[in-house]
């Protein structure tokens, strides 16, 4: 290829790296890196609160952790996964590779990107403040201050009568701000894939990946208004007095489940659909072949994302909604298995006669693949009422989680560390540890969670603190807990890779996997502005054709691709301080709400200021 041509001028160059920077950054590329840093830190603290619960129960009868401080474990265990690192560790990778992917210098909204990821890290700061709740609390001991509800918060357990203190609001509230962030995010994501594109970039030429985020984006778009109604009835309710979920008081404990889970299962697929995007990815690359039947995979996608808010009441066939619900919401639930079924033969249809590469993005890929299918088919099982009706409450539903979400999304969003650490940093990961981090984690996942199987079969209910020996179910949890230990381990492999590689890791080179998209025609780590030349795509793998000239693509494109032809003049937004502080004021209003009476109305009344005075900032600062 030809020799690259000299950088475009750049208005302003604010590359910096002192806190500052970071504190007003707008570049979608240190947003990514902030808010992959942050889950996986929560990722982190969720794995300890694992832990923790395996401890208990590795034995009968043992008294390391029990009863409401258990309780809580369970609780944040789960809210901690799933709204703080599984969803932020794939807006990661949206907020990094979207824009590059797309051949485009930036996202929508270069500010509103920013607010999010301060706006998401104010609520997860707070929900995880239950340490220092004691201080305006009579109860003592901070683990009597951990939210102890479970993660989904069924009504009337979160109201005053059975959760007086202040965990629950805490974590009632963070919930709350965390969907400000989501809903900011899904609307810039939206706005940007559509209107963003390179030239020549059409809808079906778009990566599979790039695909899957905007489903995603629709997905939250749709759905976290409903978790907010909830929220905001809940708030009302424990707040103001009002009755929307007390029975006695002509409330409908029904209601919160029903809004909770019209939400609650679009977000199982808001976690796994970025991680079928990155398999998408990965796959192609190591098999050194196009997706077979690409167009399916993205419009199974999209029905995945239809049917997902079709299926909600699977989860409430023992609350008695009669044999006409039960039955509609059991076909809808066997439906959406067509469309994921279609993706993995599509997989498999990439493997078969390719040429496979065997990296440790590869093996991540293949083991979602495999995870993933375990997980599928033990949750068309509970299509079936009647055995849904067996399973419910029980530990084969905790393994059939941890199948889909620890086999599905995280070993998925591994695949993508694995794949674009390299275009991130510029620097390899070493693939012997990446493939013992692989194995361990492989492993010890299914020792962990597969006995769960056989736990839930033979009647042990999950949220369960201790049992006996005579219940015939220490075998099979001290498997389990072996099992989690070296989940554990395995991290530390991946940490150790991780921090190793950031010193003294491999040059990478800007193409280390001779991929097919966008994001590998321009420097590892990219330049502020993305690409010297906004790139023109011919077909649905623009760097193999630059590079092989593949689709008898012309030459001046093929070099427009990489980015060789005269160079644009850019001119990038401003930093900003404006988006944090918007943030801040957003944390303060709420935070005020669980004072004592006194200072609430002045805590409120300032966080209103700080609000507005944010608001109005950002609104008149010059955006370049």
């Amino acid at each position: 290829m030809a020799t690259a041509a000299p950088l475009p001028q750049v208005e302003p160059a604010y590359s910096g790296s002192g806190v500052w920077s970071w504190l007003t950054t707008v570049d979608h590329k240190r947003i990514g890196i902030l808010y992959g840093v942050t889950a996986f830190s929560f990722f982190l603290v969720g794995g300890l609160e694992a832990l923790a619960i395996r401890a208990q129960l590795m034995r009968p009868e043992q008294h390391f952790v029990i009863g409401a401080a258990f309780n809580g474990l369970f609780t944040m265990h789960a809210t901690t996964m799933i709204f703080l690192a599984i969803m932020p560790l794939g807006a990661a990778f949206f907020n990094y590779m979207i824009p590059l992917m797309i051949g485009a210098r930036d996202v929508a909204f270069p500010r509103l990107n920013a607010f999010s990821y301060w706006v998401f890290l104010s609520g997860a700061l707070l929900m995880n403040s239950f340490f220092v709740v004691g201080a305006f609390d009579a109860a003592p001991g901070w683990l009597s201050q951990i939210p102890n509800t479970g993660w989904f918060g069924y009504a009337p357990l979160t109201e005053r009568q059975f959760s007086p203190n202040l965990a629950v609001d805490y974590w009632m509230i963070g919930l709350q701000i965390l969907g400000v962030s989501s809903l900011a995010a899904g609307f810039n994501f939206i706005v940007t894939i559509l209107n963003m594109r390179a030239p020549g970039m059409t809808m079906m030429r778009l990566p599979v990946f790039v695909w899957m985020t905007l489903v995603v984006q629709f997905l939250v778009v749709f759905a976290f208004p409903m978790i907010t109604v909830g929220l905001i009835l809940l708030t009302f309710d424990r707040f103001f007095g009002t009755n929307f979920y007390i029975s006695g008081n002509g409330g409908d404990p029904l209601l919160w489940q029903h809004l909770f889970w019209l939400f609650g299962h679009p977000e199982v697929y808001i976690l796994i659909l970025p991680a079928m995007g990155i398999v998408s990815e990965v796959l192609p690359t190591f098999a050194r072949k196009p997706l077979f039947g690409a167009p399916f995979v993205i419009f199974s996608g999209i029905v995945i994302g239809l049917l997902g808010f079709g299926v909600w009441s699977h989860h409430m066939f023992t609350t008695g909604l009669g044999p006409v619900a039960d039955s509609a919401f059991a076909v809808t639930t066997m439906l959406i298995a067509i469309p994921t079924a279609v993706k993995i033969f599509n997989w498999i249809a990439t493997l078969w006669g390719g040429q496979i590469v065997l990296k440790s993005p590869m093996y991540f890929a293949l083991g979602f693949v495999a995870l993933f299918i375990i997980g599928g088919l033990s949750g068309v099982m509970h299509a079936s009422p009647p055995v849904d009706l067996h399973h419910q409450d029980s530990y084969f539903v905790v393994a059939h989680i941890h199948y889909v979400l620890f086999g599905g999304s995280i070993f998925g969003l591994f695949a993508g560390i694995y794949y674009w650490f390299p275009k991130m940093s510029g620097r390899m990961l070493d693939d012997g540890l990446g493939k013992l981090h692989f194995w361990l984690m492989f492993l010890a996942m299914n020792v962990t969670f597969f006995p769960m199987h056989f736990l839930g079969v033979d009647g042990m209910p999950r949220r369960i603190f201790t049992y006996y020996s005579s219940d015939g179910w220490d075998t099979w949890n001290l498997v389990a807990s072996l099992g989690a230990f070296a989940l554990g381990a395995s991290m530390l492999i991946f940490l150790f890779n991780f921090f190793r590689a950031l010193r003294s890791g491999a040059p990478a080179g800007n193409d280390p996997w001779d991929a097919a998209t966008l994001e590998w025609a321009t420097t590892s780590p990219p330049p502020l502005h993305d690409f010297d030349k906004i790139p023109v795509v011919t077909s649905s793998r623009p760097f193999w054709d630059a590079k092989y000239g593949g689709h008898g693509a012309p030459k001046a494109k093929q070099e427009a691709v990489g980015g060789h032809a005269a160079a644009d003049h850019v001119v990038l937004p401003n930093p900003t301080i404006w988006p944090l502080v918007t943030a801040l004021g957003i944390l303060i209003f709420w935070t005020s709400f669980m004072l004592p009476d006194g200072p609430v109305f002045v805590v409120t009344g300032f966080g209103v200021l700080v609000l507005l005075f944010g608001l109005f900032s950002w609104l008149f600062e010059p955006l370049e």
